[in-house]
Order: structure tokens, then sequence, then C-alpha cells
């Protein structure tokens, strides 16, 4: 029986109608007897409306492959509508099965760590860069004294180093009283106890004093300054600067930067003076080494240029660990997943930089014989 939307005149299956979502479920009914025919004469000249869900019930009367030459046969249509019959027929033909494709661990790890020594190196490439755009802004404010932000240095100087000495000093007093216990009892096997006196100095002026006042100011300052710009990045505070004509590294970066210039030397200091006292603590209580003999001992046996090796890192560490505080809140995208993100990453950095730089130097002073 004639529908609608589908008749035969003379072997010829002429469609016609709005084929359209509105009327799908009488559009299915009146295809179901056709489904199975595909018939090669087809009139599509008397369709009105076509949309996706009638293009699908043509399409199953029709064929995916006679749908993918309607421009050929059936040039009466709009374009849009040859257009749209000829896109959903490519899709229908498509495999469905994409197939589960068995994951080859060694060529995911390698893909992985190929992508990660990618990563990792425009993030270098990135800290090069700001590092030079950092040092390029110094090297014009220095000659400006009128642009000079002391007000700002000063600030950071006190939430970075004055606010931090409690911390660094605790730290490397345990850690002092730490080595010399390790330091006494290999050393106790040998008849060397006294050694514990040097072990302590060396350790503390050369490497931990400095190192672990680097690495408590890279967790505690860095991620400050990462989400303090990261904060004023999200909020356009730093677009605001930029608007009004004023430089964003002159302005927020330089400040922190010297003022962690300034810190870290003397935290590093406080660190060395901490971790000896913690040494000496253990010395007189557990070692029978006397307070005289622990000073006597550090000024006999240990130089000055221990103490000048362990400070003269301090300046790098403290630069690094602001820049790439500065430089990850300026990467914040403005959400606060992204600010939460990069602070995680500024601390992670810092933390791998200052290790690398220290490895670095002992090796080099070790060759010149430091």
């Amino acid at each position: 029986m004639p529908s609608e939307w589908i008749t035969r005149q003379d072997e010829k299956l002429v469609l016609k109608g709005e084929w359209t979502l509105t009327h799908y479920q009488k559009l299915k009914d009146a295809c179901a007897p056709y489904l199975e025919t595909q018939s090669d004469d087809i009139s599509l000249v008397d369709i009105e409306r076509l949309d996706t869900a009638g293009a699908i019930l043509l399409i199953d009367i029709i064929g995916p492959e006679k749908a993918q030459t309607v421009n050929d046969w059936a040039g009466e249509l709009p374009k849009e509508q040859q257009a749209l019959l000829t896109r959903i027929a490519e899709a229908m033909e498509a495999p469905l099965d994409v197939g589960q494709q068995n994951p080859r661990r060694i060529t995911n790890a390698l893909a992985n760590i190929g992508e990660y020594m990618v990563r990792l190196w425009l993030q270098q490439r990135q800290l090069l860069g700001f590092i030079g755009l950092v040092l390029a802004t110094l090297s014009h404010t220095l000659l400006r004294p009128r642009h000079w932000r002391l007000t700002a240095t000063v600030a950071h100087i006190q939430q970075s180093g004055l606010n931090a000495v409690p911390i660094v000093a605790l730290l490397t007093f345990m850690v002092g009283a730490v080595v010399a216990f390790l330091g006494a009892t290999v050393l106790e096997d040998f008849g060397a106890t006294v050694y514990t006196i040097d072990l302590v100095a060396f350790s503390f002026l050369r490497e931990f004093g400095v190192l672990l006042a680097a690495i408590l100011l890279a967790g505690r300052t860095a991620s400050a300054f990462t989400a303090q710009l990261g904060a004023m990045k999200s909020n356009e505070e730093i677009d605001a600067l930029q608007a009004q004509g004023l430089n964003p590294i002159e302005l927020l970066v330089l400040p922190r930067v010297m003022a962690l210039l300034v810190s870290l030397p003397l935290l590093a200091f406080v660190g060395m003076i901490s971790g000896l006292v913690g040494g000496a603590l253990v010395a007189v209580l557990s070692l029978d080494i006397s307070l005289g003999q622990f000073m006597t001992t550090l000024q006999k046996d240990v130089s000055v240029v221990h103490f000048l090796v362990g400070l003269s890192k301090a300046p790098v560490f403290a630069f690094v660990i602001a820049v790439i505080g500065c430089l990850e809140g300026f990467k914040v995208s403005g959400s606060a997943q992204s600010v939460g993100t990069h602070t995680t990453s500024s601390v992670v950095q810092s933390i791998f930089m200052v290790i690398l730089i220290d490895a670095l130097a002992a090796l080099f002073f070790m060759e010149m014989g430091w």
C-alpha cells in the first residue's frame, strides 16, 4: 500500500515528502518493506526536506554504495542534501571495529621517554630564554637607580630569608647531629672517633649547609613565587601592568631574584653554623669530646677554603630557584588547577636543578683541587 513517503510508479521507487526526525517512526515503518530490495531505479525529486535521521533511513533503502554516488544519478537534489547523503554513507561504510591494538610495552615505554625528553628540552629552552630576559632587564635596571624596587626587595628578603631562619637552623642542626652519630658509629670501629669533627665540618661547610638551605628555599619560596605570580596572571593583573606600560620582569621578577641572592647566602651561613652546633652537641654528650677539643680540631684541620667553596654556590642556587619560580608563575593559564600544577613543577624543577648544579660543582672543585 502506497504511503505518503514511498510509492511505486512503473517499477520506479519514488521517495517524497519530509524525511526528518519528526516523522522518524512513520518513515521507519514505511521503509520496512523496501529494506531488502535496494531498487536500482529510484527517484528523489519529490523529497522536500532531509536531515540526518531521514538520510540514514534513505541509505538503508538505496544502499551505501549508491548513496556515495548520489550526485551522479540524483542531480536534482540540493547540493547540501547530496553532501549529507555522501558523508553519512561514507561513515556507514567505515569499519566499526577499530580492533584492539595489542600494546607493545617496550614501544610505548620508548615513546613515553621520547615525549618526556622533548618536553624537557622545550622546558630548558624556555628557562634559558627567561634567564636571558632577566639578565638583560637586570643590566638595564642597574644603570637606572630610579627603577630599583628597594621596598619590594626588602619585603621579599624578610619573607624568603628572615622568616626561613628558624626552619633552616632547626633542620641543619638535626642533620648535623645525625651525621655526627653516623660518623661516630663507623669510625669507632677504627678507633678514629675524633675524626667525626672533620666529617661534620667538611660535610656542612662544603655541601650540606648550602644544599639543605637551597632545598628548603626551593620548597618554601619557589612555590610561593609561582603561586603569587600565578594568582596575578589569573586575575589579569600582569596584563594590567603591561597595559600601563610597566615591565613585569622589572616590577615582579627582579625584586624576588635580588631578595634570594641576599637571603640564600645568609641562610647557608646559618645552616653551616647550626650543623656544626648539632655535631658539637653530639660530640660533647656522646663521644666524650670536649667543646674546646672540638673547636681546636676544627680550627687546625679545616681550612677557610671549604667555607668559601660552600658559600660560593649559594648565589647560583638562589638565582636558579628564583628564576624557575617566577617562570612557572608566568606560565599559569588561569585556572586553579593550573596554579597547582605549575607550583608543583616549580618545586620539582628547583630541587632537581639545585642538586644537579651541586653535583657539577663538586666535580669541578674536585678537579681544581679546592
